[in-house]
């Protein structure tokens, strides 16, 4: 899915005018935004208000009604287009961390570039050694998920998406299950990996860590985006009367 079309000075990922409905609910009502490479952009709303719809689409996880997504340049729902090909590039973490429970923490980072990309094991080991390290997990290569905390857990499901070496990340919640003091380590991970420059797309809560963190905030509601920006002024400065009440009730 290497695409000779697309130049990094066009966005990596592109949405217009999406459209998405499970049966007759319409969850997603025309939906545009854009995301350069190395942008942290986080989507904030209340629940119900197509956020996570939004991400899973960029992926391929849900088709869509009516409208464009494109990664690299590349239509994400063109029927002739490899999914696989897609998720190589495009990294999903989620809600729930969907770990092998008779794996240890480096076999289940290992899998599917063992698996699906059916790589050297030797190679893969040492790759996944240092994505091990890189999400803080040192000495922990060789537990497996029941012996980890949630958080620690989380991280291993981010390595493991890692080891696929994916363009663009995507977060959907990743730390709605979590306990207070595991969410801290979580959050610290993802905001190495912005530091370093991947793209990340989040869908999350946590207010403080999207202001340290987004080039830009989306609030959607309804199904729709209603008002974005870069943080210092969408917390200070929102325009939108359900913006305004949406931060007035979390803030």
């Amino acid at each position: 899915m290497n695409n000779l079309n697309w130049a990094s000075d066009q966005p990596i990922v592109s949405l217009k005018n999406v459209h998405k409905s499970f049966g007759d609910l319409e969850v997603l009502k025309g939906v545009s935004l854009d995301v350069m490479q190395g942008e942290v952009i986080c989507i904030i709303g209340p629940s119900g208000s197509g956020k996570s719809t939004l991400i899973r689409c960029i992926n391929a996880l849900n088709d869509i009604q009516s409208g464009s997504i494109t990664v690299e340049g590349q239509e994400v729902h063109d029927p002739k287009l490899n999914k696989l090909e897609l998720r190589k590039k495009v990294g999903m973490v989620f809600q729930q961390y969907n770990l092998f429970p008779h794996k240890t923490a480096l076999e289940n980072v290992m899998m599917a570039p063992v698996l699906v990309l059916k790589q050297n094991k030797d190679d893969v080991a040492r790759l996944a050694q240092t994505l091990i390290r890189k999400v803080r997990l040192d000495g922990k290569e060789h537990n497996y998920p029941g012996e980890l905390s949630g958080g620690q857990q989380q991280r291993v499901a981010i390595a493991r998406s890692l080891a696929m070496n994916p363009q663009v990340m995507l977060f959907d919640e990743v730390t709605a299950a979590l306990d207070p003091e595991t969410v801290k380590e979580v959050l610290v991970t993802i905001k190495d990996l912005a530091a370093e420059g991947m793209t990340c797309i989040l869908v999350t809560h946590e207010m403080g860590f999207a202001r340290e963190i987004a080039d830009q905030i989306y609030f959607t509601d309804g199904g729709v985006i209603v008002e974005h920006g870069p943080p210092e002024t969408f917390f200070s400065r929102a325009k939108d009367p359900r913006t305004k009440e949406f931060l007035s009730q979390i803030l």
